[in-house]
């Protein structure tokens, strides 16, 4: 195992930059995800992190020793990536023992390395079959095992239940989750699924646009979202924003610009004649209270309620406990606990 740095990391492809200056520090034995929408660079940066692109700029050390010039197969990764890659023509063994007969291991060596893989990932008793005999999640659960048996210092995933449903996807999590606790081997993971992130990382790093804009446990990020952009990516549904400005009179009444009053924390008087907008997670809205919603539409899951409405002329969603019996068109009346609540500058984005 080791730890990673990621120093002042730069890539370009022609004169176009998409890692446009990254610093991470992974701790050894650390599960680690990058998270951001499609095009952000998270993928681009797992790829140099493998050796599979070239570092424009900067620094990529693994343990004691900078990578960016050493060869893939000599920086002690494994990758697992999104489409499995398995050979056809092998069996689930073969597939999983490939990087041990590449270097010659002998037939004991293998079999030691393979059977409690294969034990951890519940394949002992798919050994003989080929991939095509393999559902999509035993695919993946191959895939992993081929990646367990090198016993590498670093595992690399690149967005691998991107091809599973979404039941399949729930259960792959907790066993990579589970496999990680049991390895403890550093792993850094890229997904856009924010779901996935919170709910297996240890830190997540939200990127966007090729920059890092916020490292932190998933609560953290959750609770104290640097700015307007992590703050709708994490939460899932994503928080409600409203613009508008403090009461000039009463630093604890936000006034939106369709002149809604929404409570707030006396804590940014400061912020009085300053553009801001006004964060508030969908579970922060409560039923009863003196503010006025319009239904328009209602999701029940069974031990929640999704309301999907409209504020002033803003569009929110509230999420309640309760079980609520409204059509679309009426009216909701609610309160927003003021302690939950973020203000952000309207015009840089960051939290007050």
């Amino acid at each position: 195992m080791a730890s990673v740095d990621i120093v002042d990391v730069r890539k370009s492809f022609g004169s176009h930059p998409v890692i446009k200056g990254v610093d991470i520090r992974i701790d050894d034995g650390e599960f680690v995800i990058l998270v951001g929408p499609s095009g952000c660079g998270k993928s681009t940066l797992l790829r140099m992190l493998a050796g599979l692109e070239h570092v424009t700029s900067g620094e990529i050390r693994i343990g004691d020793r900078v990578v960016n010039d050493v060869p893939p197969k000599d920086r002690d990764i494994a990758m697992v990536f999104q489409n499995y890659a398995l050979y056809p023509h092998m069996s689930v063994a073969d597939n999983m023992a490939f990087s041990l007969a590449l270097k010659k291991a002998s037939r004991d060596e293998i079999e030691r390395r393979v059977k409690p893989a294969a034990d951890i990932l519940g394949l002992s008793h798919l050994l003989d079959r080929f991939p095509r005999q393999l559902s999509g999640g035993q695919r993946q659960r191959v895939a992993m095992g081929r990646a367990i048996v090198r016993d590498p210092q670093v595992f690399l995933f690149d967005e691998p239940l991107s091809n599973l449903d979404a039941k399949l996807r729930v259960s792959m999590r907790t066993e990579i989750k589970n496999l990680h606790q049991r390895l403890t081997t550093t792993t850094v993971y890229v997904t856009h699924d924010q779901i996935e992130a919170m709910t297996m990382a240890d830190k997540i790093v939200v990127m966007h646009d090729g920059i890092v804009e916020q490292v932190g446990a998933p609560l953290e990020l959750y609770d104290r979202p640097n700015n307007l952009f992590v703050a709708g990516f994490i939460g899932s549904p994503a928080m409600n924003m409203l613009h508008g400005r403090l009461d000039a009179d009463d630093p604890t009444r936000f006034v939106t610009s369709d002149g809604v009053v929404l409570p707030v924390s006396g804590r940014h008087e400061a912020a009085r004649g300053r553009d801001l907008v006004y964060g508030a997670r969908p579970e922060a809205m409560s039923l009863g209270g003196p503010i006025p919603v319009k239904v328009v539409v209602i999701e029940p899951t069974g031990f929640e309620s999704q309301v999907m409405g409209e504020l002033g002329k803003t569009a929110v969603t509230c999420v309640f406990r309760e079980r609520v019996s409204l059509k679309p068109g009426e009216t909701l009346n609610v309160s927003i606990d003021p302690e939950a609540v973020h203000l952000f500058d309207a015009a840089t984005g960051q939290r007050l």
